[in-house]
């Protein structure tokens, strides 16, 4: 299983890029490997990523380990906050 992040290089939101660079550092820092998908090269990514959540109006980043569903930033902020972020990462 591989450990995928749908995050866009193109925000107008602060708080979306701050919350991708967390989880990014996050997977950087533990050596955890992981692939990107930038949604804002390709809208077909975009939606892509919206399928895969069920969600037709979600917003990066979400993650997924493998075909997985993992979750968005605030799954991730949860699971930090519990002490179980590889339970997120479903590791």
């Amino acid at each position: 299983m591989s450990i995928t992040v749908y995050y866009s290089s193109v925000s107008g939101s602060r708080e979306v890029k701050q919350h991708q660079g967390e989880i990014l550092g996050f997977l950087d820092s533990k050596k955890i490997k992981y692939f990107t998908v930038d949604i804002s090269t390709s809208n077909d990514a975009k939606e892509q990523m919206r399928k895969k959540v069920g969600n037709p109006s979600a917003m990066p980043p979400q993650v997924f380990n493998g075909d997985k569903y993992c979750g968005d930033y605030q799954k991730f902020f949860d699971a930090v906050e519990e002490g179980k972020p590889e339970a997120f990462f479903k590791l």
